[in-house]
């Protein structure tokens, strides 16, 4: 198992501006193809945003006080992670193979392997101790953990007669 270095953030507001930055202009561009007709404007910035980025699929659950966020990275490698942390948020970030130059290669018939970048945001369910949150991967699938914020942790509160 591969420790994953994990980063602790203010905000991931940042990260997700410059995301959408980058959906938009290539949205614009594909609009700009079509010579500015704006029937399938949806079309351009979904299209957009699957030629940007893949979101790896996840699963968060609480068990004893841990949140544990498992992400399904198939063909990365530990050393191209990047995770990002705030106390409400997780910010995956990863690379994957790039489709190679295929003179020398031989001639691709088909390839549904992804490329490109990983990026997957998640809102948590309830605040992390970011100064104890883990991050390791292993066979493709990278697992965050962190203890759920001492204050945010539900507890019994005695009622008194008055």
């Amino acid at each position: 198992m591969a420790s994953v270095q994990l980063t602790a953030r203010a905000s991931v507001f940042d990260q997700l501006e410059h995301l959408h930055q980058r959906i938009a202009e290539r949205a614009y561009s594909l609009f700009q193809g079509r010579n500015g007709s704006s029937v399938d404007a949806f079309v351009d910035w979904l299209t957009a945003e699957r030629e940007v980025i893949w979101k790896p699929a996840i699963d968060v659950r609480e068990h004893n006080g841990t949140l544990n966020i498992l992400a399904a990275l198939p063909g990365v490698e530990a050393k191209d992670i990047e995770v990002d942390v705030t106390s409400e948020d997780v910010v995956v970030k990863a690379k994957t193979h790039e489709h190679q130059d295929i003179k020398d290669k031989g001639t691709v018939h088909r390839c549904e392997l992804v490329s490109g970048e990983a990026f997957r945001s998640v809102s948590l369910p309830k605040p992390i101790d970011v100064g104890k949150a883990k991050a390791e991967f292993h066979n493709g699938v990278l697992r965050i953990t962190a203890p759920v914020a001492a204050e945010a942790r539900a507890r019994r509160v005695e009622v008194t007669a008055a």
